[in-house]
């Protein structure tokens, strides 16, 4: 399943507002061009090897209660090395190459392990900056002093907050949880590094 689709199912309402906002700019801005038509994220970053991997962070000029979608890339044994830790959660996840996830990476600390000495991995990671909603919340600037269109713009989170059985109300299937592993647990044979 495609990254959007992906976000339209786990998070609907998310992902339609997300959409909004961005067709709202290029509305604004017909000049501006996003990697992908019809995408959920405006930006996309490139960590490129050949042992790409991050110390605990959160990123901050995302926007706090939207997800980004982060990509693994390579060659690397995922049970050994290369895990995603969500550092809040308490939890290391094994995280296989062309594996994705969406997260709120701008609350969730997250990093990854290292890996082999012989082995390779890259990272995409796709998101939208907070900026461009802000600037959005405020009519078009991002100057302060414009509260009302702001305080409409941060009620709307909790309204996002997306559940797994979904607006249909079938049941859904239990996540497996064999990937995760108790951060307690979990002893990197490299730590993480930079």
């Amino acid at each position: 399943m495609p990254i959007s689709g992906s976000m339209e199912v786990f998070a609907p309402d998310l992902s339609k507002f997300v959409m909004e906002i961005l067709d709202g700019v290029k509305n604004y801005n017909p000049s501006l061009r996003f990697p992908y038509e019809k995408h959920p994220f405006s930006a996309l970053t490139f960590n490129i090897g050949p042992k790409a991997c991050t110390k605990p962070h959160q990123d901050v000029m995302n926007l706090s209660w939207g997800w980004c979608a982060v990509t693994s890339l390579g060659d690397y044994d995922h049970r050994k090395g290369g895990h995603l830790v969500l550092w809040d959660l308490k939890l290391a996840v094994e995280f296989p190459p062309f594996s994705t996830i969406l997260l709120p990476s701008a609350i969730l600390t997250h990093s990854n392990t290292s890996i082999a000495d012989t082995e390779r991995r890259s990272s995409i990671t796709q998101y939208t900056a907070s900026g461009l909603f802000c600037w959005v919340a405020h009519g078009g600037s991002v100057k302060a002093g414009r509260k009302e269109s702001g305080k409409i713009w941060w009620d709307k989170p909790r309204h996002m907050f997306s559940r797994l059985s979904g607006k249909s109300g079938k049941k859904t299937r239990s996540i497996n949880p064999s990937p995760f592993t108790k951060l307690e647990s979990f002893v990197p044979t490299g730590g993480v590094s930079a």
